[in-house]
């Protein structure tokens, strides 16, 4: 019965970006550990040369940081169970290797990928199909080919009857025939481990307690059950989880939008509300209804029996909304900066209002990508038309709007508090002195100002964004337009 301190690691391959089901993993890694006043730790796992990708490390460094995914211990802080970049431990991998041929749990496979199953195309770190022709060579005569030079891999020499078992924190006793198991590679020719034989001696040495990854690794655990038995080494809980859909129940692809960290962060969704979401990806918190929680939060409440089964749905509706909740929930400085991050560029050197635009924008955006189309308005000239300004409900069209903006563009020149007040007192004084109606002389504004009939705020607000200067200089160029028309 393990009864050591919980230890948990996130070792991810360093080949691009960070997916979504990755990036679960390390969400669930990170609080199984931290729910129980456990270590968190992050290895890389770089031994398949062909797949690694410059600048990757560093991707996955942003990543967690990004998400408050904080470790404690890793390659770039250290710790008691260093290197902890997996090409740096390559003599490691040989020496357990080399223990496991001794004692008859492994041997020498001198077989090249053609010889494997008779199939050219097979590679050497593959099993699949192999024919087990190097398992009887007489031990001696292997020896002698090593010095001599061949080249050779390590495989495993799986039992070839009865039955390994184990059992998986979400889905149970998995029981499977041991004839049904190939003799994988352990060590390449090349002196590096499969990922598998990295997996285990990694995982062992640096005491981790938990090993959590997709579902889709459950038919290789038995293989890793064996190497524990072989090796003397007490076996660590599996959490297998479930597989990742769309909505339309099929494996989520990039089909189905985004798939990874950085994607959609691009695509404007705040690191809070990913990080919520993908928690709720085969989990839950109870009886709980809640669905917003922050990392502390998870910390406190999140359990492995939460975990279930069945395909999790990532859900983009789901996401939106709870984007929506973060951005209203944000402090209004700290929306203001990231406001005002998006839309200086926007502006250029046109003048605005950087706390009123927060102000409209924070109760009514979902993604910071939507900003740039929702301010597109107040950041150019839009085609003017007299279509622009026909409302029937307000009973506006055109020549009512003209009227309109030519009665109140004096008094809006001579306004000397440009404030919300200020704004207010005015149209309401021209309202009653010219018989209008607030929907008609809101409507003739707005559409002056922003050159469209919907914007994300009133007339009013508006105009505060805009400034005085901006709002009489578009509401000129509006009444020399219909003055013409």
């Amino acid at each position: 019965m393990m009864t050591r301190k919980v230890k948990t690691r996130f070792a991810p391959s360093p080949t691009g970006i960070m997916h979504i089901g990755n990036l679960r993993s390390a969400l669930y890694e990170y609080l199984i550990a931290r729910s129980r006043g456990g270590a968190f730790i992050l290895r890389i796992e770089d031994t398949d040369r062909e797949r690694y990708v410059e600048g990757a490390i560093e991707v996955i460094f942003r990543t967690l940081s990004q998400c408050g995914l904080h470790h404690d211990e890793g390659p770039d802080i250290g710790g008691p169970n260093g290197p902890y970049t997996q090409s740096e431990r390559l003599p490691l991998y040989k020496k357990y290797a080399e223990q496991l041929i001794a004692q008859g749990d492994a041997y020498p496979c001198f077989c090249t990928s053609g010889t494997v199953s008779g199939n050219e195309d097979v590679d050497e770190t593959e099993s699949f199909g192999y024919n087990r022709r190097c398992r009887g060579i007489d031990p001696g005569t292997a020896r002698e080919r090593i010095r001599s030079g061949e080249a050779y891999a390590i495989r495993q020499k799986m039992p070839l009857d009865g039955k390994t078992s184990f059992t998986d924190d979400v889905y149970g006793v998995i029981t499977v025939m041991n004839k049904e198991l190939e003799d994988q590679i352990l060590l390449k020719s090349d002196g590096y481990p499969t990922y598998n034989f990295a997996n285990v001696v990694d995982d062992h040495l640096m005491e981790i307690t938990h090993i959590v990854r997709g579902s889709e690794y459950l038919s290789s655990t038995p293989k890793y059950c064996l190497l524990y038995e072989s090796l003397g080494w007490e076996i660590p809980h599996f959490v297998h989880l479930p597989l990742i859909v769309g909505e339309d129940g099929k494996k989520l692809s990039k089909r189905h939008g985004s798939t990874s960290f950085d994607d959609l962060i691009k695509d404007g969704y705040l690191p809070k509300a990913i990080v919520n979401m993908i928690a709720f990806l085969g989990w839950a918190p109870g009886d709980e209804t809640e669905e917003i929680f922050s990392l502390g939060e998870l910390e406190q409440i999140f359990r492995i029996e939460g975990i279930n089964k069945a395909p999790a749905v990532f859900s983009y509706p789901k996401l939106n909304w709870m984007n929506e909740q973060y951005i209203r929930a944000m402090p209004f400085d700290t929306w203001k900066k990231r406001v005002q991050e998006i839309a200086d560029p926007c502006f250029g050197d046109r003048p605005y209002d950087p706390g009123k635009l927060a102000e409209v924008l924070q109760p009514r955006v979902t993604k910071l990508s939507d900003i740039p189309a929702m301010i597109r308005f107040l950041t150019g000239r839009l085609p003017l038309s007299r279509e622009l300004f026909y409302n029937k409900r307000a009973k506006l069209d055109a020549d009512k709007a003209a009227y309109i903006l030519e009665a109140i563009f004096p008094r809006l020149q001579a306004l000397d508090e440009w404030s919300e007040t200020g704004l207010d007192h005015l149209l309401e004084e021209a309202g009653q002195a010219l018989d209008l109606k607030k929907g008609q002389l809101m409507g003739s504004l707005r559409a002056g100002l922003a050159a469209q009939q919907v914007t994300p705020g009133g007339a009013i607000e508006t105009a505060l964004i805009l400034g005085q200067s901006e709002s009489l200089e578009r509401l000129d160029r509006v009444l020399d337009f219909l003055r013409k028309e």
